[in-house]
């Protein structure tokens, strides 16, 4: 079975795309066939703007990956920018078709990156929040946390969340060029806390490692 890596975030707008992509690009850099997916894309109002991204990239990256389509890689797509459970009515989601796709993606690759919408807590229906899909899937997760003012409590509540479930994750600080005052008001607490900790561009080749373990 290929790889299988589950990007999740602090909250929205944190870089989860952003990551996705360096780290397809860092593993098809390695020699892997590499796959991606997003299961549940909001706001989608012809086509879905990452899940388009996502799936030129690959192809780009994984000739085997010429046969899949947008829809493939995005396979539920809501009109409503909002959590999956109101941009969808409040309706149950069918997550079969989301297995069914990752199902026809890992055959063309070694390793599959998972994209995750939102944070953990963002509900996908009355019985799913997104953190349940990591565990549904066996994927290794990585925690994506901001460096603005409050990453601190928000790293922290997220970690404890995945920790809580014993899921099998690391996580990592996407610093922004004009965070600059994270080096002041929130390094010195992870530095002294967590002394192993990542910046994602600074590092990605150690998470993009450790992922694989």
């Amino acid at each position: 079975m290929p790889k299988r890596i589950f990007i999740t975030a602090t909250n929205t707008d944190i870089g989860k795309t952003f990551v996705t992509v360096r780290l397809l690009e860092q593993y098809a850099s390695m020699g892997y066939r590499v796959g991606v997916i997003k299961p549940i894309e909001t706001g989608v109002a012809e086509a879905p703007l990452d899940g388009t991204k996502l799936h030129a990239l690959m192809q780009s990256l994984n000739p085997a990956a010429a046969e899949l389509s947008v829809d493939d890689v995005v396979p539920l797509q809501f009109a409503l920018p909002a959590a999956p459970y109101c941009a969808n009515g409040a309706q149950a989601v069918d997550l079969s078709i989301i297995d069914a796709a990752i199902e026809k993606i890992e055959a063309l690759c070694d390793i599959l990156i998972i994209e995750g919408a939102g944070g953990l807590y963002v509900p996908i229906d009355k019985e799913t929040m997104m953190i349940d899909l990591i565990g549904r899937y066996g994927a290794k997760a990585l925690l994506v946390s901001h460096c603005k003012l409050g990453c601190i409590n928000d790293t922290i509540l997220s970690v404890k969340a995945m920790q809580e479930r014993a899921l099998d994750f690391a996580w990592t600080l996407n610093c922004h060029q004009d965070d600059q005052d994270f080096y002041e008001v929130s390094e010195p607490y992870f530095r002294d806390k967590f002394p192993d900790f990542t910046i994602f561009e600074r590092d990605i080749v150690k998470i993009a490692d450790a992922l694989l373990l």
